[in-house]
């Protein structure tokens, strides 16, 4: 579970993000949408520990992300807008090079690789080197590599940019899986049709002030999510 309190952040004196909660309950997937700057991936950041925040509380499973951030760490994926990783590994030797941060057994790593690599088409290209990669394969392997230990909490910064249809397809699949074993989906989006077919509860942020938040077919009634986000961003 993701438990947001009274979240706040500021750059240079200004708030981007402005007093907001939200909590992500285990077995949900929730949505994240709003404009190009309106505090998604500063929030999303904050979440996963990589930025410090003045005002609130980020709690992951209960415990504090600033208090008890290595434990809150290991229950958690993350997967940037952005997959910035380490193009002068082969692909295989940065798999294994995560797996080991988190303890994953060699015979645990090499099932959760050959399941994840088969069904995104990486297998052959496991043994290339990662300069090689075009972004969409990145993209997989981010996905991949994220999985590698089974978190229970997920976070997704934008997943499916420069994704391919049938990865978009398949991501969307092992997210609605992985929810049914309990875990917890958080993920920013543009694209509103997919958020709206695929998210139990999502939340509309506009200049960094939660506009909307609810289950899905609560805020949608009877219109479609898109009209709703125009209408109010």
């Amino acid at each position: 579970m993701i438990k947001v309190e009274n979240y706040s952040k500021s750059y240079s004196g200004k708030k981007v993000v402005d007093n907001i909660s939200f909590t992500v309950e285990d077995g949900e997937i929730f949505g994240f949408i709003g404009h190009n700057g309106a505090g998604k991936t500063t929030t999303i950041k904050s979440i996963v520990g990589i930025l410090d925040f003045e005002e609130g509380r980020v709690l992951i499973n209960g415990m504090d992300i600033k208090k008890q951030p290595i434990e809150c760490k290991k229950l958690l994926a993350y997967i940037p807008d952005n997959p910035d990783i380490y193009e002068n590994l082969k692909a295989i030797e940065y798999l294994n090079f995560i797996a080991d941060i988190y303890n994953v057994s060699r015979e645990t790593r090499l099932d959760r690789f050959r399941k994840y690599a088969d069904l995104f088409g990486m297998t052959e290209y496991l043994g290339d080197e990662i300069s090689t990669y075009s972004h969409g394969m990145k993209q997989k392997l981010v996905i991949i590599a994220a999985l590698v230990h089974d978190p229970k909490i997920i976070i997704f910064d934008e997943p499916f940019v420069g994704l391919d249809p049938k990865a978009v397809f398949d991501l969307k699949e092992v997210m609605r899986k992985l929810c049914e074993t309990g875990a917890s989906i958080f993920f920013s989006t543009h694209i509103l049709d997919v958020a709206e077919r695929l998210c139990d509860k999502v939340a509309i942020i506009k200049s960094g002030k939660i506009v909307k938040i609810g289950k899905m077919e609560e805020i949608k009634g009877d219109s479609s999510l898109e009209n709703v986000f125009l209408e109010l961003v």
